[in-house]
């Protein structure tokens, strides 16, 4: 009899997961299906450029059935929800999909509606998000409009899918408004709920003093309360006001729906999993790779990669009846855009922060760690081939999924005046 293979969600970890298992399964034992809502696959990093008209849209987008192997079976549906105990899910349209194995890998959403004003008279005016494909396009449009006054960064609470992408957003607002002569008329701020720029002390501390460089303000600590769109505020919990001309913000993420109605997801809707082996806590035939789990570490396109590299062979192990052996270390890997065609790279895992160094190779590099280099730029604009052509199709890449300390420097005085 034919087992199961369920994966709920074809973004960058559902499809690794299809396509390194299809390669690897039996064809007539297991047969691999995939559900996703829609056929478009997007290219989640490229949000942060359109703004600025470094990618157009039609970069951005290809057909999800498209980067599937040949045999794997694609629908395109909602979820409505998971029934584990049946281990059986049920469609919107009414139909039915058993498993035997199932992966959700539905990922995690901007949710502007969970804050109170935001959806208000000025969204889409002059409050705007960027991670989203349509917001990054209306977004794009503002800017071309905007040269004077008070432009807002700002997240609203942590977890979000790539916590850099706001300060990266932050520094090409700052290169881009020099570019075009204007910078001295617009006053910078960014806003976060945490005590500094970032999760990570040193990188936090690096991060901060790029933003004090280029004269651009850092209000810690600030839990959203409220949005005055009447008066274009932004109100905290302890009564801290911030005014705005124009706000990009970072909604809430959340998880999705169908894992709440499923009661198979927290408060945020990720699903709870030993953060080693992306296994359920609740069902061990269950598994949340990527954005949808709740593992402490970025919810990032690298942390997807390096965790599905330990899961495959986990799996293969399981369903051959023997202990999982492989440790995913919440090891996660990000390039930073800092403006004027620079960059910067972090490489960190769950018990070890950023720190300086080069990358993958000790010495050689090529990459910088926390240095701003032209290098790590390129590297960040080559990610997109990477990205489709070697990522997607689960090819191997010449990176190890664990996080190594080779290479890396540790903190001392003199590292912290570099």
């Amino acid at each position: 009899m034919t087992r199961q293979l369920l994966v709920l969600g074809a973004g960058t970890a559902g499809t690794m997961i299809a396509n390194k298992l299809r390669h690897r399964l039996d064809a007539g034992a297991w047969e691999i299906t995939v559900v996703d809502r829609d056929d478009l696959h997007p290219y989640q990093p490229g949000y942060l450029f359109l703004p600025f008209g470094i990618y157009t849209p039609d970069q951005i987008h290809r057909p999800r059935h498209a980067q599937l192997a040949d045999g794997v079976r694609f629908v395109e549906a909602e979820v409505e929800r998971v029934d584990a105990e049946a281990h059986r899910v049920s469609l919107t349209d009414g139909r039915l999909l058993d498993y035997d194995y199932l992966v959700i890998a539905s990922g995690t959403t901007p949710r502007p509606d969970q804050t109170p004003g935001m959806l208000g008279s000025q969204w889409r005016r002059s409050i705007f998000d960027f991670y989203t494909f349509e917001g990054a396009n209306a977004l794009a449009t503002a800017l071309q409009g905007f040269d004077h006054g008070r432009l807002v960064v700002h997240i609203t609470e942590m977890p979000i899918k790539c916590p850099v992408a706001p300060l990266e957003f932050t520094f090409l607002a700052d290169a881009w408004l020099h570019e075009r002569g204007v910078r001295d008329r617009v006053e910078l701020v960014f806003v976060t709920p945490l005590p500094g720029a970032f999760t990570k002390p040193v990188a936090a501390e690096h991060l901060g003093s790029m933003l004090e460089e280029r004269k651009i303000l850092l209000e810690p600590d600030f839990m959203i309360e409220r949005i005055d769109d009447e008066a274009k505020t932004l109100v905290s919990y302890d009564e801290r006001e911030i005014p705005f001309d124009l706000l990009v913000t970072i909604p809430l993420n959340m998880g999705a729906d169908f894992v709440e109605r499923s009661g198979l997801g927290d408060e945020l809707n990720y699903v709870p999993v030993n953060k080693h082996t992306l296994q359920s806590k609740a069902h061990a035939d269950i598994f949340a790779v990527g954005d949808a789990s709740d593992i402490p570490t970025s919810k990032a396109g690298s942390v997807a990669h390096f965790s599905v590299e330990i899961f495959v062979d986990n799996f293969l192990e399981l369903i051959a009846g023997k202990p999982m052996t492989g440790s995913f270390d919440g090891h996660a890997n990000c390039f930073i855009e800092s403006g004027d065609h620079k960059g910067l790279l972090i490489d960190f895992n769950y018990d070890t922060e950023p720190l300086t160094g080069s990358y993958p190779l000790p010495l050689a590099g090529p990459m910088a760690l926390l240095k701003e280099t032209r290098r790590n730029h390129l590297g960040k604009l080559a990610f997109r081939w990477i990205y489709w052509n070697v990522l997607l199709p689960g090819r191997p890449l010449p990176l190890p999924a664990h996080m190594s300390m080779a290479g890396k420097h540790a903190v001392t005085a003199a590292t912290k005046e570099e």
